[in-house]
C-alpha cells in the first residue's frame, strides 16, 4: 500500500508539473503578441523618384531596328548595402544619419531611377529593361557600381558617385565615372533625402545621355 501511495503522489506531481509548463507556455505565447523585440519603426522612408517619369500608358515594342538597353543589377560597397544613409564624418570615420531610412537598398533604387530616366531621355527610341526579366534581346547593357550616395558632414553636402560600364552588342565595354554634389544641406533626414534625390537625378540623366548616344 505504501508503494502505491508513493506512485500515486508521483503521478499527481507529474501532472501538476505538466500543467504548470502548459500555463507558462500559454503565457509566453500571449506576451509574444504584445512585446516588440525590434525598435520603433521610422516615421517615414526615403526613396528616389524621377524628375520626369514616363507618362502613364507609354511603352515601346522591340523591333530589329530598335536598340534594347538592359539596366543590370548594380554593385555597391558595404556602407550602401543597408537601408541607412552613410555619413562621412572624417577621412577614416563613417556613421549613419539619424532617422534616415531608405525604403529599399540604394543600389536597387538607383537602378530603377536609371531605367526610368533612360525611358524619358530616349523618348521611346529604345526599349529599356530595368527589372530582373531576361536580357537576351539586349543590344546594350548597363551595369556598374554605386560608389557613394550619402552625406559629407564636414562639407555639409550630399554626394552621389557612380562608376558605369556600358557594353555594346559586340561586347565592347566602356567605363565612365559620374558624380553630382549639392552643398549647404543640413544634417537632417528630410533635407538630405531631398538633396540626394536631386543629385541622383543629375547623375542618372548624365548616364542616360551617355548610354543612348553610345
Amino acid at each position: 500500500m505504501r508503494i502505491l501511495a508513493v506512485n500515486a503522489t508521483a503521478t499527481i506531481d507529474l501532472a501538476a508539473l505538466a500543467l504548470r509548463r502548459t500555463a507558462a507556455g500559454l503565457l509566453a505565447f500571449a506576451l509574444a503578441g504584445c512585446i516588440s523585440l525590434g525598435g520603433s519603426p521610422p516615421e517615414s522612408l526615403l526613396t528616389l523618384s524621377a524628375d520626369t517619369p514616363a507618362a502613364a500608358g507609354s511603352g515601346t515594342t522591340a523591333s530589329p531596328d530598335r536598340k534594347v538597353i538592359a539596366v543590370l543589377e548594380l554593385d555597391a560597397p558595404a556602407k550602401l548595402d543597408v537601408l541607412r544613409v552613410p555619413v562621412q564624418v572624417s577621412a577614416t570615420e563613417l556613421a549613419y544619419l539619424q532617422d534616415a531610412f531608405w525604403v529599399e537598398k540604394p543600389a536597387r533604387l538607383f537602378r530603377s531611377l536609371l531605367g526610368e530616366t533612360l525611358r524619358t531621355r530616349s523618348k521611346g527610341a529604345v526599349l529599356v529593361l530595368d527589372g530582373d526579366e531576361t536580357v537576351a534581346l539586349a543590344t546594350t547593357s548597363l551595369r556598374g557600381t554605386l560608389i557613394d550616395m550619402g552625406y559629407d558632414a564636414p562639407a555639409s553636402r550630399v554626394v552621389v558617385r557612380f562608376d558605369a560600364i556600358r557594353v555594346d552588342s559586340e561586347g565592347q565595354a566602356t567605363t565612365r565615372r559620374f558624380e553630382a554634389r549639392e552643398g549647404g544641406v543640413p544634417a537632417e533626414a528630410q533635407a538630405v533625402g531631398a538633396a540626394l534625390n536631386r543629385a541622383a537625378n543629375t547623375v542618372a540623366g548624365d548616364v542616360a545621355d551617355w548610354v543612348v548616344e553610345g
